[in-house]
Order: C-alpha cells, then sequence, then structure tokens
C-alpha cells in the first residue's frame, strides 16, 4: 500500500491553523490580555432577518410530513429552483444570462475550488498569483501537478497581467483579491480571458468577494467578452450574506466552456451526481432570500459595516504614512510591514506589544514576504480599539 507522496511537499501546517496556533499559546501565557483577531476572514455580523426567516420557514416544512423533503433533485446536482432563480436573477441584473444547468450550488467556494480538479488531468500546469490564497497552491501540490507563478508586486498594483511567453493550461484569478484586496478593471480580465483563449487554458476565477466592489469595475468574469468560452466562476455565500457558519456557495460552469469536444459543465454535474448529495434544503431556501429584494439590501448593510471597517483601518495606515492596498473593494487591508520588518517579526511584535492578530503576508507566498494582511470582519468596537492599539505600536517604532 502506498499513500499519496504528493502531501509531503505540503507545508507541515495550513497558514491560518499556525496563526490559530500562536494566538492560543499567546493568550494561554496572558490570560489577563485581551487579544483582538484581525487575521482569519471570518464573519462578526448576524444573519439578515430575512435569511433567519426564510430558513425557520424551511426547518418548520422539514418537521411537517406533507412538506418534508428527503434528497434534493438529482437532474440538478440536488440543488432546489428557488436558489437557482435567486442566482440567475442575480446574474442577469448583471446582463448575464444562465441556464440551471450552469450553475452548482455547493457547500462553499472552498470546497469547489478543489472539487473542479477532478475535470482535469494532473499533466496541466497551473498558474497562480503570488502571493495567493494558500487553497490554490495546496490543492494543486495534493494532486501532483506543475505550478507557476504570476509576481503579484507593489509595481503592478498587485494584479500581475499574462506574460505571452508563459504557457498555463489552469489559471487562477481573485478578484477581489485575497490577500491583497486588489481588484482587476475590465481591461485587465480581458487580457486574462484572451490570454486564456489563445493558450486553450481554462480561468478559474475566484469571486467570493464580489459584493464588496464598489463602482464600474467587474463582478463577475462573464462580463467580458470571450470569457464563456474559457472561464468557470466559483462563488461564495460566506462573506456576501455571512454564511461562514453556514456554508453554501455556488460554481458557474458556462455550457460553451468545452475542452477535448466536452462540455465542462456536464463533466462537473456527473462529477457532483458521484461525489456530493447537496447542501442543506434549509441552507439553500435561506441563499435564496439573501439574493431576494430585501435580502440584498439586508446584506448590503453588512458589506456596509464591514466596509466601514476598513476605511477605519485604511485611515490610520495613512495618518502613519503606512503603505497598503485593498479596503475599497475588499475586506482585506494588506499592509507594508514597518521599519523593514518581516512579516513573521511584524506579526510577533504586533501581537506581543499591541495585543492584535493579522496574517503575515509571506505565508502567502513569496512575494507577500514583508506584508501583512488585516481584515475588517471584526466588530465596530473591536476594529476602532485595534486601531487605536496599532497606532500606539506604530507611533512607538
Amino acid at each position: 500500500m502506498k499513500i499519496n507522496a504528493n502531501f509531503r511537499a505540503l507545508k507541515e501546517s495550513y497558514l491560518f491553523s499556525t496563526v490559530g496556533a500562536k494566538f492560543t499559546a499567546y493568550q494561554k501565557a496572558h490570560p489577563e490580555k485581551r487579544v483582538i483577531k484581525l487575521s482569519i476572514g471570518d464573519v462578526t455580523r448576524p444573519l439578515a432577518p430575512v435569511v433567519v426567516s426564510a430558513m425557520e420557514r424551511a426547518a418548520r416544512e422539514m418537521g411537517d410530513a406533507a412538506t418534508f423533503r428527503g434528497y434534493g433533485p438529482d437532474a440538478t446536482c440536488y440543488a432546489y429552483e428557488p436558489l437557482l432563480e435567486a442566482v440567475r436573477a442575480r446574474y442577469a441584473r448583471r446582463g448575464i444570462a444562465l441556464g440551471s444547468h450552469e450553475i452548482f450550488i455547493s457547500d462553499g467556494a472552498k470546497s469547489d475550488l478543489s472539487n473542479l480538479l477532478d475535470l482535469f488531468s494532473a499533466e496541466n500546469t497551473v498558474l497562480v498569483p503570488d502571493p495567493v490564497y494558500p487553497v490554490y497552491v495546496d490543492t494543486n501540490i495534493m494532486a501532483g501537478r506543475r505550478i507557476l507563478y504570476a509576481a503579484a508586486v507593489r509595481e503592478n498594483g498587485f494584479l500581475p497581467l499574462p506574460d505571452a511567453k508563459v504557457h498555463a493550461d489552469i489559471v487562477y484569478i481573485c478578484s477581489p483579491n485575497n490577500p491583497t484586496g486588489a481588484a482587476y478593471d475590465r481591461a485587465g480580465l480581458q487580457a486574462w480571458v484572451d490570454y486564456a483563449v489563445r493558450e486553450d487554458a481554462v480561468i478559474l476565477y475566484d469571486a467570493a468577494y464580489e459584493a464588496f466592489i464598489e463602482g464600474g469595475l467587474p463582478h463577475s468574469i462573464f462580463e467580458i467578452e470571450g470569457a464563456r468560452e474559457c472561464a468557470i466562476e466559483i462563488c461564495s455565500f460566506s462573506k456576501t450574506a455571512g454564511f461562514t457558519g453556514i456554508r453554501c456557495g455556488y460554481t458557474v460552469i458556462p455550457d460553451s466552456l468545452k475542452r477535448e469536444g466536452v462540455q465542462l459543465c456536464k463533466m462537473f454535474a456527473r462529477r457532483q451526481s458521484t461525489k456530493f448529495n447537496g447542501v442543506s434544503y434549509i441552507t439553500q431556501m435561506g441563499a435564496a432570500a439573501a439574493f431576494s429584494e430585501e435580502g440584498e439590501r439586508q446584506i448590503l448593510e453588512n458589506i456596509a459595516y464591514y466596509k466601514q471597517n476598513a476605511a477605519k483601518i485604511g485611515a490610520m495606515l495613512d495618518a502613519h504614512g503606512i503603505y497598503y492596498t485593498g479596503g475599497k473593494h475588499s475586506p482585506y487591508i494588506w499592509m507594508q510591514c514597518p521599519k523593514g520588518m518581516t512579516s513573521w517579526e511584524f506579526f510577533d511584535a504586533l501581537l506581543e506589544r499591541a495585543c492584535v492578530v493579522g496574517t503575515p503576508g509571506s505565508g502567502f507566498g513569496k512575494n507577500g514576504e514583508g506584508y501583512f494582511r488585516i481584515t475588517a470582519f471584526a466588530t465596530k468596537e473591536n476594529t476602532a480599539e485595534a486601531c487605536r492599539r496599532m497606532g500606539d505600536f506604530l507611533d512607538s517604532l
């Protein structure tokens, strides 16, 4: 018997597990201190009232023999029509027409970012930005794929563009980006779509934070000409509607996306029918309510709350002359570490002297060294207190 030896190439622990372990150890050693966590991207606002009401109704239906449901409809990979229609309507408001067969409901974007890899040979070459959300890299290391990196650096606004000399089969794009908070404009996304069409590549487009975008920037890769022939879009209710503890997401695979004469949406439907039994009816009804007219109004109120936190963090950094990206179109602020500190040096100093936890940029890749990610998902009160502490700490350097 042999194990999957590719796991030997992984780092010993997942980035956020390491951050969590350091936080726990410090809190245990200093129980008298209150540490504020601005590290993991977990929400703090409660579910929107319309979502709670929909889930309560669905739970009551499940408690009545006349309306009880078992497995969801297998013709739509166990997705219920109200949620499929809600997703279709959300895209239609942006001028994007989708069929129900092109939408796949899942338990979150993180799962589908991994599950989609079942469609592709391990011989394919993968291109990811650096710095990058670790899941993109680790899932491909597990499969033994060759991974290339597109440098996301201050000079290109942390938004790399295609290099014509580099060939890749699978391209990851996250916009707004995790960890940097940077968001592509239409020209940038068009360049990547043109590259994918030319190279016969497939873009895995992570749009988990699209609800934070403001102004005229694209919310979906399918707003870009040619994207339906080369892109898959992965979305999440986690940050959009506060579903981190509920678990629901959706992936869009256009029926016009084909490779070697095969529709990838049909491949994924076959994969899901074999390996997945769907998301609970109660969860799906809550998700559908989130995309109703009243639901969108309520979830945008929570997003505005987090964006106010981001603006407060940005103002504190501006006052101290610290370079950063993100915050405007994203819940993440990507700051340069002061005084030439490394990412982990800044992490340790900030924890010890300010009792604030963030995420070291080096954990997201080589180009993340010297940077630090802060989230805006804390409460308003904790964000204000963290800004005060960080400001005092920066003044002391």
